[in-house]
């Protein structure tokens, strides 16, 4: 699978991130950075129905198979989003929660050993909420946080809305399908992110390809455009095969790796949830004051631009 560099680097628009920049936007933000003992990662793709949710739902049930405790923010509305895809009933979020409708655990949702916390609403309104909901939202993200190694977020489209993703330090995921939109729309996000937002680092997962060599044919290529163009650092952390049994336990509501253990798709998520593993090991954690203070900084950057 060949393309031209020039030709891809040129296809993509000028189109903007949403700007960020207002002071209570970047306090909210700022505080759901909660804990400097939870990894945090951020699973992003900037084209629709790339499979990012199935790989959410799949990794985190990997993650809890290797004993690790995982939360789950999913940013996406109903009906397109993880509650919905695991045919669970969601009724309150996280939103209700600040606002004092509902206690924490009447908005988390269990599955798999993991926990899902709704966020859709929430995100949409940060910019709007007051000094007292933003200190609200700190102590509840404090709580649902706690004993949490790993918390996986279920990005929104990011051309549309503010996302926790967007958070400088926030280590993010892209879940790129093998096509000639799948490769374009998301390397126009990178692009954005890496002009606008200073990004210099991506994770890469190649989902829904017939076999590892052609996910390192696609990886090698958008890795080649990222650098002659962007000079930002891409990082492969394998791919997710084509599959009727990930398919099949997608219809059925579950996670591969629970339905259907020896399927391919399955060992693949295994193995994407080692690799995000020892990439934490690799790269340390900075500790979340700095997070905090990168986050704010940038922010407030944008907003004077």
């Amino acid at each position: 699978m060949q393309f031209d560099i020039r030709a891809l680097d040129r296809a993509v628009s000028g189109k903007s991130m949403p700007r960020l920049g207002v002071d209570d936007q970047a306090e909210g933000l700022r505080r759901m950075l909660v804990s400097n003992q939870t990894e945090i990662l951020a699973l992003v793709s900037g084209r629709r129905a790339s499979g990012r949710t199935s790989v959410t739902l799949n990794l985190a049930a990997a993650l809890s198979k290797a004993g690790r405790d995982v939360l789950i923010l999913d940013e996406n509305p109903a009906p397109h989003n993880l509650t919905d895809s695991l045919g669970l009933l969601a009724r309150l979020d996280l939103l209700d929660v600040i606002r004092g409708k509902c206690q924490l655990v009447d908005a988390v949702v269990g599955a798999y050993g993991c926990s899902i916390l709704p966020t859709a609403r929430l995100m949409r309104a940060l910019p709007t909420l007051n000094a007292n909901e933003q200190g609200r939202l700190e102590e509840i993200l404090l709580e649902a946080a706690n004993g949490v190694d790993v918390m996986l977020v279920d990005a929104a489209m990011l051309d549309e809305t503010t996302s926790l993703a967007l958070s400088p330090n926030v280590r993010m995921l892209v879940v790129m399908d093998a096509t000639s939109s799948g490769i374009t729309q998301n390397y126009a996000m990178i692009k954005r992110l890496a002009l606008e937002q200073a990004r210099s680092r991506f994770e890469i997962l190649v989902n829904r390809v017939a076999d590892e060599k052609t996910a390192r044919l696609v990886y090698g290529n958008i890795e080649k455009v990222a650098k002659t163009h962007l000079a930002v650092e891409l990082e492969y952390m394998g791919c997710i095969p084509q599959d009727d049994r990930l398919k099949r336990s997608t219809q059925l509501g579950r996670a591969v790796v629970e339905a259907f253990p020896a399927a391919a798709s399955a060992k693949s998520c295994i193995a994407l949830s080692q690799s995000a593993l020892n990439m934490k090991s690799q790269q340390g954690l900075q500790g979340i004051s700095q997070m905090m203070r990168t986050l704010i900084g940038q922010l407030r950057r944008q907003h004077l631009a």
